[in-house]
């Protein structure tokens, strides 16, 4: 039988509303620790340049506080490099940042960039961190994605998401290539109930990284109630 998917909740919104006020309700490593006990597998946190949710404490926190493995998701700059070095998650995520987007709005150009970005993958993986490329379900980028070293890919659905012609196709493909090089497939970006399952039935794809839309529910419905009602999407789509 496959493998079931796992379910990585990124908690970097409910920094957002925090930060809206200032202080420290609510609290991200508490809506952590309650989305692990809901059943999300992981906890992921993108600590962006201007720490616009995630501040550098709340990571610290994470990392000590919840017992779940924490996936940083970080710009591939000296100055997460350094942090990431101090903290050791257990996986790092290289995203694109620009600081004027309101949230990452495509892949990585590893093909690119890999003369950069080779370097600091092995120097995470020589710290003990497992390393993950955030990029487009495009071929060329998966084949430069695995030059690399890296150990996952995570797939870009922001454009499936949007109902883009073809793409559930174009992640199929990237999702099978990954696999047959090697690479461990994760996707993530603009999943909800109503998309998810297409996506989870993907089986190279061994999880999934889910925020905005967990978040944003939460407020209707509570947070374990949406991480549970994702879960049973996600394990129907996969035969569990």
């Amino acid at each position: 039988m496959r493998p079931a998917i796992r379910l990585g909740v990124n908690i970097d919104h409910v920094a957002t509303v925090r930060n809206a006020r200032g202080g420290q309700h609510p609290d991200p490593v508490a809506a952590a620790l309650l989305a692990v006990q809901s059943g999300a597998d992981g906890i992921t946190a993108h600590l962006r340049e201007d720490r616009r949710h995630i501040r550098d404490t709340d990571l610290e926190r994470l990392r000590t506080e919840v017992d779940a493995p924490l996936n940083m998701e970080m710009a591939a700059t000296q100055e997460m490099l350094g942090i990431a070095q101090n903290l050791r998650p257990h996986a790092c995520c290289l995203v694109p940042e620009r600081r004027e987007e309101l949230t990452t709005e495509g892949g990585l150009d590893v093909a690119g960039q890999s003369s950069v970005l080779t370097p600091k993958v092995h120097a995470l993986k020589g710290w003990g961190i497992r390393v993950s490329l955030f990029i487009d379900p495009d071929p060329a980028q998966i084949a430069a994605a695995a030059a690399t070293g890296a150990q996952v890919v995570e797939l870009h659905t922001g454009a499936y998401a949007q109902g883009r012609a073809g793409e559930l196709e174009r992640l199929q493909h990237a999702a099978a290539q990954a696999a047959s090089l090697g690479l461990e497939v994760h996707a993530g970006h603009g999943l909800t109930y109503e998309n998810v399952g297409p996506v989870a039935a993907l089986t190279p794809v061994r999880e999934l990284n889910i925020g905005h839309f967990l978040i944003g529910q939460a407020i209707f419905d509570g947070l374990p109630t949406v991480i549970q009602t994702m879960r049973a999407h996600i394990d129907k789509a996969a035969g569990h």
